[in-house]
């Protein structure tokens, strides 16, 4: 089980396959979706440069890797036995370039991949997840309405301070039904955790956000709410864990607030000036990797279309026709005829 807590990312269990290093080195936040990438044994564009995570077993990765971003806390209590890394720079990220990469490569075998974020209803399946998951709550209502049911969490699990009539309150409990619900609905198909396929689990949890904007976050209820949700990921972790037999890392990101980036482009009187320091030399930008295969394609069939061109032409203007053309050679025939 792995975690990452708000300015902190803990290794609390993962598989002998990945392989932490002990420090303090500082993980950027946009680099997350690399960290799982590599440790599930795919390349990524830029090279990470984090001594955190080393080179294990390539013959053996991770058969599945688990997601589950917690907002609205900084730090969960998660329990404290491991490696921890510091985050810095805690901006919006996703796994859709990992979710890209196994879908790419796995596509025979129709890997599980399940985004799902349930308080803004968006879910994403590939692969066998779409029967796998077909019973799964995605929807408000349909999270509501499974909390309401007899097998739900609310007869097993101790609200304290909560209550079942706050919708607020509702919309937590029903995330970690959630959780509940694709652990118990993937133990029915246990057979999909031993295949060679890895699956991708990535899951957004806003209800604890929530909480604390409604009762403020020094209230009982944001403090139950919390507790409750610290015993439930570390459950829903050791579920995972064991019905994939122990090859499965699963991380957990508490953020406070994201650190949205500035994405808007202003023009300034000082462009020339600020564009011939960025490129003092005046280089050409960068091609890609196609930029030969396209460069040679295109000018050996200009050099082989200007050859026929050139022989053709040749053998029309060198052409006898009395002796090279059917044409004339029938015509001289005919006249001879008469």
């Amino acid at each position: 089980f792995l975690g990452v807590c708000g300015d902190e990312f803990s290794v609390l269990r993962s598989p002998q396959s990945v392989v932490f290093r002990d420090g303090s080195w500082p993980i950027p936040g946009e680099r997350i979706p690399d960290v799982a990438a590599l440790s599930m044994g795919f390349s990524v564009e830029d090279d990470l440069s984090w001594p955190g995570l080393a080179v294990g077993d390539l013959f053996h990765r991770p058969r599945a890797t688990v997601l589950v971003t917690v907002k609205g806390v900084d730090k969960l209590a998660l329990p404290v036995k491991g490696i921890s890394y510091p985050i810095e720079n805690a901006v919006p990220f996703s796994l859709d370039s990992v979710a890209n990469a196994i879908h790419t490569l796995f596509s025979e075998e129709t890997p599980v991949v399940l985004q799902l974020a349930p308080s803004e209803e968006r879910v994403y399946m590939v692969g066998k997840a779409n029967s796998v998951f077909e019973d799964l709550s995605v929807t408000l209502r349909q999270l509501r309405n499974r909390l309401f049911q007899d097998n739900s969490i609310l007869s097993s699990l101790p609200l304290n301070s909560l209550s079942r009539n706050n919708e607020v309150d509702l919309l937590f409990l029903s995330e970690l039904q959630v959780l509940h619900d694709i652990a118990s609905l993937l133990s029915r198909h246990k057979h999909l955790a031993k295949d060679h396929s890895p699956d991708l689990y990535s899951l957004e949890l806003a209800g604890l956000e929530e909480v604390g904007k409604r009762y403020g976050e020094d209230s009982q209820q944001f403090k139950d709410a919390s507790q409750i949700l610290v015993d439930s990921l570390q459950k829903f972790a050791d579920e995972m864990f064991n019905l994939y037999s122990g090859n499965a890392v699963v991380e957990v990101v508490a953020v406070k607030t994201f650190n949205s980036p500035l994405t808007r482009k202003t023009r300034s009187i000082l462009q020339s000036s600020q564009s011939k320091t960025e490129n003092p030399y005046n280089l050409a930008y960068p091609y890609n990797y196609n930029y030969s295969v396209i460069f040679n394609i295109i000018l050996w069939m200009m050099i082989g279309l200007a050859l026929a061109v050139i022989v053709i032409s040749y053998n029309l203007w060198n052409m006898d026709p009395g002796y090279d053309s059917i044409i004339y050679r029938m015509t001289n025939q005919k006249i001879r005829m008469d």
